[in-house]
């Protein structure tokens, strides 16, 4: 039975006790994987950031997070004991540097400007590569605007190291609908370029996504023993 780890919904970046800097995902999609997946007979982990749709299958298990810290730490946990690894996450890009959080109470209002420094969060995904087994399967997403989408994509997809990158335009945020392209990494083993007819709402995408990942999971195993058929 192949395990799933997949990782869903915004990160919180506390700034005091009340505020932060987050995101407007609402880590539907992934709560959607994380049920197919499971109906298809995954053992599924999900780890589903703060105020995401929850998945509807008693079966998966569900781990909250909120901050990319707490993500980071997860994945480093959850990482060795699954085959697949899907990066769904909206990970924010920066936080708050130390030296500006205080989360044992509220900043007060006092007028004027207030600024607040930032520094860049790290690349998790690209973490989760440099620890992965070479049997491990390893996917990310790219939200990108749709006249550099495949561009972008493929950029990230070789940045990161991974071997599959799922592809879509940003106004699939907030909707419930997704037109997406599954991109390959050739230097990996893999050279799928697959497309959804159109778009397609948000739960037949999971399923459509769930179907294309299971064959490549076995690829990446057998990949390790001697078969080096591709695509």
């Amino acid at each position: 039975m192949p395990r799933l780890l997949i990782s869903a919904g915004p990160t919180y970046e506390p700034i005091d006790a009340v505020r932060f800097i987050g995101n407007r995902s609402s880590g539907r999609l992934g709560s959607s994987l994380a049920d197919h997946a499971a109906a298809m007979g995954w053992r599924v982990t999900l780890l589903l950031g703060p105020n995401a749709v929850l998945p509807q299958d008693d079966r998966v298990e569900v781990v909250r997070f909120n901050s990319c810290q707490d993500l980071q730490d997860l994945l480093d946990a959850h990482l060795p004991h699954c085959d697949t690894l899907i990066m769904a996450a909206a990970v924010a890009d920066y936080r708050p540097i130390a030296d500006e959080v205080d989360t044992s109470g509220k900043r007060r209002r006092e007028g004027g400007e207030l600024s607040i420094r930032l520094e860049s969060t790290p690349d998790l995904l690209a973490g989760c590569s440099a620890k992965a087994r070479e049997d491990q399967l390893l996917v990310g997403f790219a939200l990108e605007p749709r006249d550099r989408l495949m561009e972008s994509a493929n950029r990230k997809l070789k940045r990161k190291d991974i071997d599959l990158i799922v592809a879509n335009p940003l106004e699939t945020m907030d909707a419930d609908s997704i037109e997406a392209i599954l991109i390959g990494n050739g230097e990996r083993g893999f050279d799928q370029e697959m497309r959804t007819d159109g778009a397609i709402p948000k739960v037949q995408f999971a399923q459509w996504l769930i179907e294309k990942l299971t064959p490549l999971t076995q690829q990446r195993a057998g990949l390790l023993s001697g078969n080096t058929t591709h695509g």
